[in-house]
């Protein structure tokens, strides 16, 4: 039944004089589409696993997360200078560029807030314990 519609169809626009070029573009665009299974799984595998930018992202994150975090204390100018980079990036509210923290952590389905409150509270824990513990030692060598 399709095959003598798509001939009286043909028909009656080569009667109209369109080319048969246009005609089998035509029917084309009504043809299923053939998708192999590679394809099928390759299109899968890519939204199941991270992008490669996602990737990058992600090493970025985690790159400036563990220098704030291993640096905080640092004892020499170049680990000093590499933690206050990383401070200054995760602090700055209002960096548009691609890889600014706020659109890194947005990218990766993270609220940049709440993960930026959180590395500063994580900091001055740290702070007030080494301030505490620093001054325990103070007393126990004076006393």
């Amino acid at each position: 039944m399709n095959a003598a519609l798509a001939e009286k169809t043909t028909t009656s626009f080569h009667a109209g004089g369109r080319s048969s070029v246009t005609d089998e573009a035509v029917g084309s665009l009504f043809q299923p589409d053939s998708l192999l299974l590679g394809q099928y799984f390759d299109t899968l595998r890519r939204k199941t696993v991270l992008e490669p930018e996602k990737r990058l992202m992600l090493a970025i994150l985690k790159d400036a997360v563990s220098t704030f975090q291993a640096d905080l204390f640092a004892a020499n100018v170049k680990s000093s200078r590499r933690y206050e980079q990383a401070k200054d990036w995760i602090t700055e509210t209002d960096g548009d560029w691609v890889f600014s923290f706020e659109n890194i952590c947005e990218h990766l389905g993270l609220n940049p807030a709440y993960v930026r409150n959180g590395l500063l509270r994580w900091m001055e824990n740290k702070l007030a314990n080494q301030h505490r513990d620093a001054s325990w030692a103070r007393k126990k060598v004076v006393g």
